[in-house]
Parts: C-alpha cells; sequence; structure tokens
C-alpha cells in the first residue's frame, strides 16, 4: 500500500476533524439510540449547573457522559462492519453486536454509579 500521497500535518487534522464531524452528523441522524442518548448527556450537562457541587465534580460527570457517548459509537462501528459483512445469521456475528450492547449497559452503569457518588456523598 502506497502511504505517500496520505496527507500530513495541518492538513490530516483537518481532514480528520472534518470525518469525525460527518461520523457525528451521520449519527445524530440515522441512529436513535445515540439521539437518546446525546439528548439525555445534553440534559443532565444542564443539570449539573444547578447542581452545588465543584468544577471537578461537574468534569467527572460530563467525563462519564462522554465515555457513554462514545461506547454508543464503538458499538455503532462494531454494528456496521458485522453489517457490512452481510446480514445472514451468524453466532459470531450477532456475539460481536451483543458485546458491544454490551459495552454501553457497563458505561451506563459506570456512569450511574459515579453520578450517585458525586451527588449523594
Amino acid at each position: 500500500m502506497d502511504y505517500s500521497n496520505k496527507p500530513k500535518g495541518l492538513k490530516r487534522i483537518v481532514l480528520a476533524f472534518s470525518n469525525s464531524i460527518r461520523a457525528l452528523v451521520w449519527l445524530a441522524r440515522n441512529e436513535a439510540a445515540f439521539r437518546q442518548e446525546l439528548v439525555l448527556s445534553l440534559v443532565l450537562v444542564m443539570i449539573t449547573f444547578a447542581l452545588d457541587i465543584t468544577w471537578g465534580e461537574r468534569f467527572i460527570l460530563w467525563s462519564t457522559l462522554l465515555f457513554v457517548l462514545f461506547s454508543e459509537i464503538v458499538n455503532t462501528a462494531i454494528e456496521s462492519v458485522v453489517d457490512r459483512i452481510g446480514y445472514e445469521h451468524h453466532d459470531l456475528s450477532g456475539l460481536a453486536k451483543d458485546l458491544g450492547s454490551l459495552a454501553v449497559m457497563i458505561s451506563f452503569a459506570i456512569a450511574g454509579l459515579i453520578w450517585a457518588y458525586v451527588l449523594f456523598n
């Protein structure tokens, strides 16, 4: 594979940012779970401003929300690759999708535990 034509420097950074924005827009338009988690995250971020907590605690709470979004992005990537390979039922394809879903569930559990600790400690 010829890597000599790959963008370098600032152009590479701009292209990577553009690709990331394109993916974010696609997720927001096409993935109901991501949309729901994004809206929930935005609401919860706003709620943190009404809480009597430190900025450090606020950043920790926001980080948990970003982690949930991150896990949903990875889950969607896994689902996309599996679907690209084929739609026919295969145990390993189902397992890959289930594992991605489990990652999202665990990220929610982590977020819930951290929010509970910050809010009730």
